[in-house]
């Protein structure tokens, strides 16, 4: 697995495949590597020829108050996994790499609307910086394939909108959640419980699937359900951000008439910001 740390050292490996005729797929992560990122690597090893995944924890779609300096950083660990997964290139740049500028005078890159809303109305500006580090690793990659997980609902749906917006010439393909035995969808912030909450973790996924059955048995009164729902999460411990029934192919509030359905969840544990989601056709 060759490590690279600059975009002239990537772009000459991607010349090479590309005289190869060679099919590249691209996993961009924040890295703390665990078993769902390694999903998305298997996928893409399914159906491309080579595979580069980047690990890159990105300053500019952190807040202010956001956990940017304690994000775990597990970089031999990462390099490990992958090569054990068959991993070609893990571009490593610093943020200089990434951002030679500054970020204050980085050019943006913002989906209007989507980015506003859920995630996007908790934490301003986390979408901008999403869509802009994404584009700019899609520009420096050139993957012929996009893998992203679908924990990340609302970012994969963003990052969709984006590369059909400006005329990426690239698929984009989501990935199933990976989920511990409990139930709890993976993510490198699980790290952050405690003990005691990570045992208590798994009810917000056992809720919205009550949810979900519950709308598959014909309650499509989604205000009503959604508040519901809200007050049996704070009682399990959680402290509710927000919980939304959405169409599923824009994000869009969801009607009677909707068949393409999501719902969306995030929910403090403690300190910890924990998300998830479950979508259906009804």
């Amino acid at each position: 697995m060759k490590s690279l740390t600059t975009v002239n050292d990537l772009r000459a490996l991607r010349r090479e495949w590309s005289k190869q005729g060679k099919v590249v797929g691209f996993v961009p992560t924040m890295g703390n590597l665990h078993d769902g990122h390694l999903q998305l690597v298997h996928a893409a090893k399914a159906k491309c020829d080579e595979v580069v995944v980047s690990i890159f924890v990105n300053p500019l779609q952190f807040g202010k108050n956001e956990d940017l300096d304690n994000y775990p950083r597990t970089l031999d660990a990462d390099k490990a996994k992958l090569e054990a997964a068959g991993v070609a290139a893990v571009f490593l740049p610093s943020v200089a790499e990434m951002y030679p500028r500054g970020l204050e005078q980085q050019t943006f890159v913002q989906v209007p609307g989507i980015s506003d809303i859920l995630c996007g109305a908790s934490r301003p500006g986390h979408f901008r910086g999403v869509a802009t580090i994404v584009c700019k690793l899609f520009n420096m990659v050139a993957p012929d394939i996009a893998f992203f997980g679908e924990k990340d609902f609302q970012q994969l749906q963003v990052i969709r909108l984006m590369a059909k917006d400006l005329s990426m010439n690239l698929e984009i393909i989501g990935v199933p959640t990976e989920r511990e035995a409990s139930g709890l969808a993976m993510s490198s912030r699980n790290g952050y419980l405690t003990d005691a909450e990570r045992e208590l973790a798994p009810q917000l996924y056992k809720l919205i699937s009550e949810m979900k059955a519950s709308v598959l048995a014909g309650n499509n009164d989604y205000a009503a359900l959604t508040e519901a729902f809200v007050g049996k999460i704070n009682h399990a411990g959680f402290k509710t951000d927000y919980l939304a029934v959405k169409n599923a192919t824009d994000l869009s509030d969801a009607d009677a008439e909707t068949e393409s359905l999501v719902i969306l969840v995030a929910a403090y544990l403690g300190t910890t910001r924990l998300i998830d989601n479950l979508y259906f056709s009804v």
